[in-house]
């Protein structure tokens, strides 16, 4: 194989991986291989309709494989990429829809372009612009990529909507607009060139003429006595690329489906016969068109070789940091599988302990819930309906039994403070469960966060299930910590502070004789009168206040200390008991990845493959002339 035909297969291959692995113009493809795609030469077949472009393709693969017939016929882009093959070996065609099947017979193949193309567009006369990718390998071929299009039409006909004209039209120009684009601009030979639709379009989106080939078929069914030597020799209508004549296969040839090879040889029979032609005949017929066309490609790829690699190796790099960012495939061995996960937990308590200690946002809800959350509670508390007057009168005269108190009514200042005290088991309580969720929620995120998890949604589950049952061991012994800070004030009072209250003295009685009676004081008379009453609810009001205040320090102390401390330091340790106890199938079992991400992780590897193939050919190949 010479070395332009190693050149063109090349991009001819790279061309069809793109197709293969990015799915180029069905609109949904990687949008690194579109630009690969876009960045290669491919030639585009333009003309009108029944101006020949099916006989034109058909005479360049030297096969009869179209679908054929009056009005439109090619409904979808078809994408034909030829690869040549060693003599001797078997033509087969090959559809990427159907990449595991092979087509020998090239019947079977038109009938398939038909059915694929009335899969998407119905058995009617609409177009689509999804393409149909074919490819067909033969040695009786050049490498090339060929794109056929609708031909272009000016009026809509029956069953066709009325903006048929204007989407043929554009629907072309997304191809031919490209600046690698050739365009074959294809004429019928036996009407004005001036009429020419591909001519027309040629010259709008390629004004110089640098990537327009013109080809005139039906040279044999002019009228007699004309010839198209005006045109061919580019005095009608100049290109910077010579005219190509072709002659078609006649129709009763197609009816009695007449050999390829033998059409090829009457068309070069036709040329070199012809008293017009015979002097251009060594540049006429489909078999001169090809080989021009390859020509000109290896002309093209040579002065993009630069960008085409250019784009490749960055390609090649950011490929590499996806395949990085994915993480490599899974080990079988049970041993590397263990080691896998606990890298993984690792990283996993590395941003858990980052969201407590302030390296990423989260831990500060902990400080909300002690700031803010709990003194709120606490000042909510009904303290003021527990010490109203009437509640002090009841308890403490319940307090007293039978027998009121005499001086200070002890057994009442000790019901009604611990029944306060115990309005603090609830915000205690609160504040416990708070810290838990914020931790729950921390854990939830830094497992999102965790990116070598993302590949193993099972193990994600595992991993969250244990952190949670640890959070919820840890929450149980904060509860118990906070309620017994609780109980303990409930259970020895501060004697000090009430012995710094102002007392109550019993003043004496007033005797007007030693016959008659004392009279009470003001203060005995004040005993059990509201004032008294009101003094008892301050003082209580005054210790609850105290231990509200001490009770405000000490349970962020605890909740800090049995629940994030032993977060930080044993959030996995639960996990890490279970996991010891599995079997290797348990643990293949915690590492089965998402498909979607096996399958990404695939095609970059693919990708990556073909990029890195395509880099060492390029540059084995490039520069020998």
């Amino acid at each position: 194989m010479t070395t332009m035909e190693s050149l063109i297969g090349l991009v001819n291959r790279i061309q069809r991986a793109c197709t293969v692995l990015g799915d180029y113009g069905g609109g949904t493809g990687d949008n690194a291989f579109n630009s690969l795609w876009e960045a290669l030469p491919t030639v585009a077949v333009v003309g009108g309709q029944s101006s020949g472009k099916s006989s034109v393709l058909e005479s360049i693969v030297g096969r009869d494989f179209l679908p054929r017939g009056s009005g439109i016929v090619t409904r979808r882009p078809l994408v034909l990429q030829l690869h040549k093959t060693e003599e001797g070996t078997e033509e087969y065609a090959e559809f990427l829809h159907l990449p595991k099947k092979k087509f020998i017979d090239f019947a079977l193949v038109r009938k398939e372009i038909q059915d694929e193309t009335d899969r998407i567009t119905g058995k009617s006369k609409q177009i689509s612009p999804v393409p149909i990718h074919l490819s067909i390998f033969s040695p009786n071929v050049v490498n090339l990529t060929l794109i056929d299009l609708p031909g272009l039409t000016k009026v809509a006909v029956e069953g066709q909507p009325e903006t048929i004209v204007e989407d043929i039209e554009s629907m072309v120009r997304t191809y031919v607009d490209k600046p690698n684009c050739i365009i074959l601009a294809i004429s019928p030979a036996n009407q004005d060139i001036a009429t020419s639709d591909a001519i027309k379009l040629a010259k709008e989106v390629d004004p110089t003429g640098e990537r327009t080939f013109g080809v005139l078929t039906k040279l044999d069914l002019m009228d007699k006595g004309t010839n198209a030597l005006e045109v061919l020799e580019g005095r009608s209508y100049r290109l910077q690329h010579p005219w190509v004549g072709i002659v078609n296969r006649s129709q009763a040839d197609i009816n009695r489906n007449a050999d390829m090879m033998l059409a090829r040889r009457k068309e070069r029979e036709y040329f070199d016969t012809s008293p017009d032609y015979g002097h251009l005949a060594s540049k006429m017929g489909s078999e001169y068109l090809a080989k021009l066309l390859s020509k000109h490609l290896e002309s093209v790829i040579r002065s993009r070789i630069p960008s085409i690699l250019s784009l490749i190796n960055k390609s090649i790099e950011e490929l590499e940091r996806e395949l990085d960012r994915l993480g490599r495939p899974v080990a079988v061995d049970a041993g590397a599988q263990l080691y896998t996960i606990l890298e993984m937990c690792r990283a996993f308590d590395k941003i858990f302990k980052e969201h407590l200690d302030g390296g990423r946002p989260g831990g500060d809800r902990i400080y909300g819930v002690f700031d803010n959350q709990l003194p709120a509670a606490l000042k909510k508390l009904p303290f003021d309906r527990h010490l109203s007057l009437q509640s002090v009168k009841r308890i403490v005269s319940e307090a007293d039994g039978y027998q009121p108190h005499l001086i200070a009514p002890e057994q009442g200042y000790r019901r009604l403070i611990e029944g306060a005290l115990g309005y603090f088991r609830g915000p205690a309580e609160a504040s416990v469960d708070a810290v838990h969720f914020v931790l729950k929620e921390l854990v939830r995120k830094s497992i999102a966060e965790t990116q070598e998890l993302k590949r193993f949604p099972s193990l994600q589950v595992e991993l969250a299930l244990a952190a949670n049952t640890s959070l919820e061991k840890f929450r149980e012994e904060s509860k118990k910590s906070v309620i017994r800070l609780v109980e303990m004030e409930s259970a020895y009072l501060t004697a000090e502070f009430f012995r710094k209250l102002p007392q109550e003295i019993e003043r004496p009685a007033v005797a007007n004789s030693k016959n008659q009676a004392a009279s009470p004081s003001p203060a005995a008379q004040d005993l059990y009168g509201d004032g008294h009453f009101r003094r008892i609810a301050s003082n209580v009001s005054a210790y609850v206040s105290m231990v509200s205040d001490t009770l405000r320090n000490t349970i962020p102390k605890a909740c800090v200390y049995c629940q994030v401390r032993q977060a930080k330091l044993a959030l996995l340790n639960y996990f890490y008991s279970q996991i010891s106890k599995r079997e290797g199938k348990q643990l293949g079992l915690l590492l089965d990845e998402d498909p979607a991400l096996m399958g990404r992780r695939l095609e970059c590897a693919q990708r990556l493959e073909l990029y890195k193939k395509a880099r060492d050919e390029i540059d084995a190949v490039a520069w020998v002339r």
